[in-house]
């Protein structure tokens, strides 16, 4: 069973920073894409930004230059490091993971639980 798990997330400041992390865990053969999502209140789940295997990345252009995805593969793990932020940037932050096990060797969309981020003006 895959597991992914967010961290990090938490009320700052207009202008301040947080950095997001997630963590896969579980009987893993293998991770391509990952990417974080976010939705508001009463809006529909937004992609934020993805990065392949092989590092390259995509953003939403609301958050182009200021939010950063990385990824540890090695560790499973993957980061949103997010700068500059404002009231528009709240919202629950999900992970995503395109991940194939040893049981199912063909790559599946896992979620995250979610991680609660809030700026405040």
């Amino acid at each position: 069973q895959v597991q992914l798990v967010e961290s990090g997330g938490g009320l700052v400041q207009a202008g301040g920073s947080l950095r997001l992390s997630c963590a896969a865990s579980g009987s893993i053969f293998s991770i391509n894409a990952m990417g974080w999502y976010r939705q508001a209140p009463r809006k529909q789940r937004e992609l934020v930004a993805v990065i392949t295997r092989g590092g390259s990345t995509n953003y939403a252009d609301s958050v182009q230059c200021r939010f950063t995805i990385s990824r540890d593969n090695v560790k499973n793990t993957l980061y949103l490091q997010m700068n500059s932020l404002n009231p528009d940037d709240t919202a629950v932050y999900y992970c995503n993971a395109e991940i194939a096990t040893m049981v199912q060797p063909k790559h599946q969309n896992y979620w995250g639980q979610g991680t609660q981020v809030t700026v405040s003006s």
